[in-house]
């Protein structure tokens, strides 16, 4: 596919943003936030392929073509939504959809849950609900995460020696994903720096988190969203081990064949995706 892409760069008061926008002007106002470590491009296979929408398709704070946040901040899920509720004040959206992989449906979830009065339909990707924890671990997971934040200052990214080393490590990250998507990830992710390539996330970004929700908390926001939710379940992803999770969430759920990454690693996967999501955002 050669889609019409449309490059944006979104100045908001507090932060730069790059995104990527599909669809016709008069389509429905879809946000798209893709997963961690990824950026735009996490869409390039299917956001062409969903008819009807107007989708920004941010990089998220420290991914891909956007800023970092400033020394001292960091990026917490909040953050992140305060980020896509002043892109839509931007846009003048008063209301609008999200469309959310991994990390992304878990910063989608966290929206739709804090201002269910702003968000009209939510597609989610393998991704619902944030890292739980325990109350009782919470003072030593603060700790770790704090000496983690003063140790990062020591350390250097890793500079690979070609493009293509560059797209092999990402190929055999945390979660491992198809050439062809380490290819269009690394297009926005890897920038050229004194003996290769490096990519321009941001190295905060892997820092552990100094505090995770409740089980509680978390279904807090769940139990507070009220538009039409549907969420697509990678039969070889991250949410198939957790099925007490799934048999509580109030969404429709849809099973797919195929990876975490499954929107994005090959054509086959893009267009189960659009296939179950034109359905969802054309019906009433």
């Amino acid at each position: 596919m050669n889609p019409v892409v449309e490059e944006i760069r979104l100045s908001l008061p507090h932060i730069e943003l790059a995104a990527h926008v599909f669809g016709p002007e008069d389509g429905l106002p879809v946000i798209a936030l893709h997963g961690w470590l990824d950026n735009a491009n996490s869409f390039a296979r299917l956001a062409p392929r969903l008819k009807g929408l107007r989708i920004v398709a941010l990089d998220l704070a420290g991914h891909g073509h956007s800023a970092h946040r400033p020394q001292g901040a960091g990026y917490s899920l909040w953050d992140y939504a305060f980020d896509v509720l002043s892109v839509a004040e931007q846009l003048g959206w008063e209301r609008f959809a999200l469309l959310g992989h991994s990390l992304g449906a878990i910063v989608s979830v966290i929206v739709a849950g804090s201002c269910p009065q702003r968000i009209t339909r939510m597609a989610l990707i393998d991704g619902v609900m944030p890292h739980m924890g325990s109350e009782q671990g919470t003072a030593e997971r603060m700790g770790q995460a704090l000496q983690a934040q003063l140790a990062l200052t020591h350390k250097r990214k890793t500079v690979h020696k070609t493009l293509e080393g560059g797209v092999e490590a990402r190929m055999k990250g945390m979660v491992a994903v198809s050439r062809e998507a380490a290819q269009l990830l690394a297009q926005r992710g890897l920038m050229p720096v004194p003996g290769g390539y490096s990519w321009r996330s941001d190295s905060r970004l892997t820092l552990p988190s100094p505090l995770r929700l409740t089980d509680e908390q978390a279904m807090s926001f769940v139990q507070r969203v009220s538009c039409p939710t549907t969420l697509v379940v990678a039969e070889d992803g991250m949410l198939t081990s957790h099925p007490t999770l799934l048999d509580r969430l109030p969404f429709t759920l849809e099973r797919l064949p195929g990876g975490h990454h499954l929107h994005v690693n090959d054509d086959a996967g893009a267009i189960l995706v659009a296939d179950c999501f034109n359905r969802f955002f054309a019906a009433p």
